[in-house]
């Protein structure tokens, strides 16, 4: 995987946040197709902010196919490929939260998923990156947006 997280990577926007940065250090992942993080301490301004630590995780991991899927031949007659696999590849940060004082931490998952149709890497590389490049755009540019909508539901 060619994917590196930076030690020091810096937030998105967020109501109350000012220049979040989340340092942090390789960490093992979950599975062997994956590489992980966990966030140590943090930079920037976010008040109530907790690094990660055994009973309040802070990571962030991103996996890759186990196997990756590939193409089959086409249907001799009509020339169609019958079923195109897609190879899914994930981004997922782990955060530990309180729900109520004196009530254990809680974790929160947010997940990114991405399904790749199998031979659009190398048939159609430039839209697969079109993709990539608004979701993670798009993400960064409703990072305040979202993070209030989570919070107070309105959309």
């Amino acid at each position: 995987m060619t994917i590196a997280i930076p030690a020091a990577l810096t937030g998105a926007a967020q109501t109350g946040f000012t220049a979040p940065v989340y340092n942090n250090v390789a960490d093992t992942p979950p599975d062997y197709n994956a590489k992980q993080v966990a966030v140590t301490s943090l930079g920037g301004t976010q008040v109530g902010v907790t690094a990660h630590s055994v009973s309040s995780p802070f990571t962030i991991s991103v996996f890759r196919p186990k196997i990756a899927g590939v193409l089959g031949k086409p249907n001799p007659v009509t020339g169609l490929i019958g079923s195109v696999p897609k190879n899914t590849y994930k981004v997922i940060v782990r955060k530990g939260v309180t729900i109520l004082p004196g009530q254990p931490v809680q974790t929160l998952v947010a997940r990114v998923d991405i399904d790749v149709p199998a031979g659009s890497d190398t048939v159609d590389a430039a839209n697969v990156r079109a993709a990539l490049s608004a979701l993670i755009g798009t993400l960064s540019a409703v990072s305040s947006g979202l993070g209030d909508t989570v919070i107070n539901g309105v959309l």
